[in-house]
Formats: structure tokens, sequence, C-alpha cells
């Protein structure tokens, strides 16, 4: 059986080595398409977005990879709280423009905390991007104080999580950005204290509510 475990850890990281350069070479189709672009005066906007599609996709891949590892480094430091969610929707925005989904922000924290800004980051853009596709016109990123933590949720107007969605294992897409979510939470702990994430449907508009419990 040990050997078995063996020859699987040798596989998965075969396959993380795959995805990585996989992940490069669609960075490089990036540059080229850029490249073509501007030599040809043209625009191509949808090619963009799938190979950005594709690379976000590969890259949370690997994190998940690491995370089921035990190899995803942390790096927790005081992050101000408004410019998180702020960076968070500029990423997404022209994603949501093209789908004609409007996207607020709200700040009720206005302070600090000290977090791994690029994980939760990738939490709060995964999130938003689910919430974008499931909308039906509006959805909301709010920071609060919650029970001595922070609290980072996204709700959409959409028809909301369906009943006992999987968080522990990775299946599909969907799954495998709520498995990179809950785990990440997870990993951030603090006075005896760990991250959790909530799922539900209601909140303020209505629809699915993600909340990311940080202590």
């Amino acid at each position: 059986m040990r050997v078995d475990m063996q020859h699987t850890l040798v596989g998965a990281d075969v396959l993380a080595s795959g995805i990585h350069d996989a992940k490069n070479r669609l960075f490089e189709a990036q540059t080229l398409l850029a490249q073509a672009e501007a030599e040809q005066g043209v625009k191509l906007p949808d090619a963009r977005v799938a190979i950005s599609g594709a690379a976000t996709r590969l890259s949370r891949t690997l994190i998940a990879y690491r995370l089921l590892r035990d190899q995803q480094p942390m790096a927790i430091v005081p992050v101000t709280v408004a410019e998180l969610i702020e960076d968070a929707a500029t990423t997404v925005r022209t994603q949501f423009e093209r789908a004609a989904v409007g996207l607020t922000v709200i700040d009720r924290y206005a302070g600090a905390w000290p977090l791994d800004r690029t994980l939760v980051m990738d939490v709060l853009v995964n999130a938003l991007q689910n919430a974008c596709r499931h909308a039906r016109a509006e959805v909301t990123l709010i920071a609060q104080a919650r029970e001595g933590g922070l609290c980072l949720g996204v709700n959409d107007d959409g028809p909301g999580f369906p009943p006992a969605l999987p968080v522990q294992r990775p299946e599909g897409q969907s799954g495998l950005g709520l498995f990179i979510a809950a785990r990440i939470a997870g990993m951030h702990q603090r006075k005896g204290r760990c991250g959790s994430l909530s799922l539900s449907s209601g909140g303020p508009l209505g629809g699915a509510l993600f909340e990311c419990n940080l202590p």
C-alpha cells in the first residue's frame, strides 16, 4: 500500500509539472497575441479572455495540488481591507461589464487585517467570477467585522446555491474553487481560532451568499 501511495504522489507531481508547463505556454500565447494585435492593428478580446481564463484555471489547479500536498506557503501580514476588495473588483471588472452585471463594493471594516493577500485575493476573485456567471443583474462584495474576525462576503441575485453543495472535494471547476477557498480559510489561524467558509442562499440580494471568515 505504501508503494502504491508513493506511485500516486509521483504521478501527481508529474501532472503538476505538466500543468505548470501548460500555464507557461498560455502566457507565451498571450504575448504572441499582443504582438499580433499590434502588428495587424486589430483587437481580439474573446481570444484574450479565453487564454486568461484557461491560465487562471490551471493556476487554481496548481494551488489545489499544493494545498493537498501541504506545500502552499503562507505569508500573513497586515493588509488594508479596502484596497484588497477594490483590487479584487478591478480584476473581474471586464467580465462583469461584458455580462452586464453590476458590482457594488462595500467596506464596513475600514482598517487592516492579517492575512495572506495573494491567497485571499484568489478566493475573492473566484467567488466573484462564479457570482457573475449566476447573477441576474447584481453582485455585492462586502467586508465587515464579525465575532472578532473579518468576514469577506460575495452575494448575488441569482438562484442561490444548490442544497448540500460539497466544499471538501475538488469535483469540477466550482468544486475546485470551493475546495481551495475552504482550505485557504482554514489555513488562517489566530489565537486558537481557524478561518472557515460559509455557503448559504439569501442575503440582501436573495441569491448565493459566499462568506470567507478569517480570525
